[in-house]
């Protein structure tokens, strides 16, 4: 498959093909669990992969990625839960229509559409469920249980970006230029290696093959150029929803910076934990501890 932007295909013809070619074995089968939802006032249908039994939990995925990020976590949750794992407004393998608005409060409509689906199709599951954001998904979690914070029971937060700061639309051309700049081979690479704790052992061929095989989706340059102009998810985090809240974040993360880790901390207190040997993606360098934290109750 290739690494780059060329050659767009449909967003189910990618999973499709992922599910029987990935190199990652975990990526092939969260793949293959996809299923395709109708969500109101969408066009086209959406993608959720779906798997396990048991008390339902939704997880999101961070910015310029895909429901592939918890191909580690999922198998370890899955046992004892029910999963949900959508592609964000705008990101993954979902459809990109060329009317549709791509800004933050996009994301979170289309999620409230899918959390109403949700209702329908597992009617049993009743009452609050929980959820789980990691990077960007942080932000969407957080702004999701503030806005709906009866139909959560309790928040994990996975080195969280966007709860402080404020948002930094990039003008005309710039946002052109960032995702073309984002598109090259070598940033990919670059941009993959640097959200490992140790990518010199855990990076290969697998690992970049998932980083960039959304690109391929029609609408990807368009649909985050347009999100980049809209200046993105940033101070999300006042107030912090009413719900039981937890934050795991790795201490070898290189892609928060020091002033976004330190405002965090400020924000967070003992809600935050400190990770070792973990980077910026707490739920693939140390799937394990994130999965004990969560059926911890933590």
């Amino acid at each position: 498959m290739s690494a780059g932007p060329t050659g767009a295909a449909r967003g189910p013809d990618l999973i499709a093909a992922a599910a029987g070619s990935l190199l990652d074995p975990l990526g092939r089968d969260l793949a293959a669990r996809v299923q395709w939802w109708d969500l109101p006032d969408h066009p086209e249908a959406w993608p959720v992969a779906v798997l396990g039994e048991g008390p339902p939990v939704l997880l999101l995925h961070g910015f310029d990625s895909s429901f592939l990020e918890f191909r580690r976590l999922a198998p370890l949750l899955a046992r004892s839960h029910r999963l949900l794992i959508p592609d964000l407004h705008g990101f993954g393998f979902c459809p990109r229509p060329a009317q549709a608005e791509y800004t933050p409060k996009a994301v979170l409509r289309h999620l409230e559409a899918l959390l109403a689906v949700l209702e329908q199709r597992f009617p049993e599951t009743g009452g609050p469920i929980g959820l789980i954001g990691a990077s960007m998904g942080g932000s969407v979690a957080v702004e999701l249980a503030r806005r709906n914070p009866e139909r959560f029971q309790r928040l994990l937060l996975l080195a969280p970006a966007g709860l402080t700061g404020r948002p930094m639309p990039l003008p005309p051309l710039l946002d052109g230029l960032g995702v073309r700049f984002l598109a090259l081979p070598s940033v990919r690479r670059a941009l993959c290696r640097s959200a490992f704790a140790n990518p010199d052992r855990d990076v290969g061929p697998a690992e970049l093959e998932i980083a960039s095989l959304h690109l391929r989706a029609p609408g990807w340059a368009e649909a985050l150029r347009r999100f980049a102009r809209s200046g993105g998810f940033a101070g999300c985090g006042d107030p912090l929803p009413p719900l039981p809240l937890t934050v795991l974040w790795g201490a070898d993360d290189r892609i928060l910076r020091a002033p976004q880790k330190r405002a965090a901390r400020t924000l967070l207190g003992e809600r935050l934990s400190e990770l070792e040997d973990c980077g910026h993606l707490p739920h693939v360098d140390q799937p394990q501890r994130v999965a004990a934290t969560w059926l911890e109750g933590g």
